[in-house]
């Protein structure tokens, strides 16, 4: 990870709210732990073994030829927010130039020097993209060494070193602020394109505006747009209620907010996986699914089918899943019907002996593997069930509320969690490692605090 999210992460203005969708906010703490992007690009380097190459429209340096950099140091780098603007940097390095200098010998000049910029955030007209570009590169000296002979005039030496220095590096160093931002770039590539969820659809993180910078943090908003395989867009809902980040988290840290309607948006994609029929005859702990069992309920059952007969259920979902979220809690919304049917002889169609219209929430857990958000499930309540038709007769819905709850326990819950185990891409952010975050779930809102290796 990157000092490359430092210099990514730079000036960003005019805030909108992205709002119901996803939010990332970008705090100091994430810019003072990312390693290098001059390192990992090696910038420096290469620019120190251009230094000494002849360039069209490069003059050459009087009082010395042959120029050479060598031994360039680390690189440290500081941030400072620039509310409304962009991010300040500093770079402090230091590098050996030698060449022969105008008393004919070995010149070797030990600089050490600061390089300061202001990254200003601009967008890809063609493609939608942030882009980076810097503005007032100075180069700075911090001090200066030379192996001139001692017998030379300090102020002859001085001047010569000046005149010398002040044309030799910022044309070395502040190119290399700019190809370092060319490498960051490269880093967005991917942050608007489309990714998968199964084969089901795709889910784009699309800026809603250019990013904002406060004296705190960076917040980057999105527009989520949530398509199926065939095309069709899926609106987020907009009576959610706002998301908001919380505001017991420390100043400075890291979060991506996801709320509950984005979430909710992007489950409408697996509906038709959560269509499910079961044959099975033996599930888990359940009694054998057969009339005979079911006839302990309703003895109607028995009257219609005194042989036993294997039971078929089959649950559809016929309203979009909805995703709740209070404070440590998260509970997703399931309506739909649920029938049962008596299986007959081979080459036979199953008897539909009752429909049943029910509304049942599950308890999501969240997790993160890799660059998805997984989801987990177990059964909450058993909110409603009415009848809507019976080829058996009229019923007691409430006597089947203990077998049909332990049927979508034990049969039901384990095939949505499979479902579910495809996972939600998160924004493919600069190489963003989602691996570490700590999750939080508040009111209509997922928070993922971001952490660092």
């Amino acid at each position: 990870m990157l000092w490359i999210l430092r210099l990514v992460l730079c000036s960003l203005l005019t805030p909108t709210r992205a709002d119901p969708g996803a939010l990332l906010r970008l705090g100091m703490d994430v810019l003072n732990q990312v390693q290098n992007a001059m390192d990992e690009s090696h910038i420096l380097e290469k620019m120190a073994a251009e230094a000494g190459q002849k360039r069209p429209g490069m003059k050459p340096i009087k009082g010395i030829t042959d120029l050479k950099v060598k031994d360039v140091l680390l690189p440290v780098i500081t941030m400072n927010f620039m509310p409304g603007v962009g991010v300040f940097q500093c770079v402090s390095t230091g590098m050996t130039i030698t060449g022969k200098s105008f008393m004919g010998g070995n010149m070797e000049i030990i600089v050490v020097l600061n390089i300061t910029a202001t990254n200003r955030l601009l967008q890809d007209e063609e493609t939608g993209l942030p882009m980076f570009k810097s503005e007032g590169c100075e180069v700075i000296l911090v001090s200066v060494k030379t192996n001139l002979p001692s017998n030379m005039l300090p102020k002859v030496v001085n001047k010569f070193l000046d005149s010398t220095l002040h044309k030799v590096l910022p044309g070395l160093m502040c190119p290399a602020i700019d190809a370092v931002l060319v490498y960051v770039n490269k880093k967005w590539a991917s942050l608007n394109a489309p990714m998968p969820v199964g084969q089901m659809g795709t889910v784009q993180y699309v800026l809603t505006s250019v990013p904002t910078t406060t004296p705190s943090y960076i917040q980057v908003d999105f527009s989520p747009v949530v398509q199926q395989q065939k095309g069709n867009t899926v609106q987020l809902a907009d009576d959610a209620g706002g998301a908001e980040f919380p505001e017991d988290y420390a100043e400075g840290s890291s979060q991506l907010l996801l709320s509950a309607a984005f979430l909710t948006a992007e489950l409408a994609l697996l509906q038709k996986s959560f269509d499910v029929k079961v044959k099975d005859t033996m599930i888990g702990e359940l009694p054998p699914q057969t009339t005979v069992t079911l006839a302990g309920f309703i003895p109607k059952v028995a009257e219609a089918y005194p042989k036993p007969k294997p039971l078929v259920t089959q649950i559809r979902i016929n309203k979009p899943p909805k995703v709740t979220m209070k404070t440590g809690k998260s509970l997703l919304h399931l309506h739909g019907t649920l029938e049962m049917f008596a299986a007959r002889r081979r080459g036979k169609p199953p008897v539909s002996l009752f429909v049943l219209e029910t509304h049942f929430n599950l308890k999501i857990q969240y997790s993160v593997h890799e660059d998805r958000l997984q989801m987990t499930t177990s059964l909450d309540r058993l909110l409603s069930m009415s009848r809507r038709s019976s080829s058996i007769g009229p019923f007691k819905e409430k006597k089947l509320i203990g077998f049909i709850t332990d049927f979508l326990q034990e049969a039901y819950i384990p095939v949505i969690s499979d479902v579910l185990q495809v996972g939600f891409p998160l924004p493919d952010l600069l190489d963003m490692n989602y691996n570490l975050a700590e999750l939080d779930i508040t009111e209509n809102t997922l928070v993922l605090n971001l952490k660092l290796d």
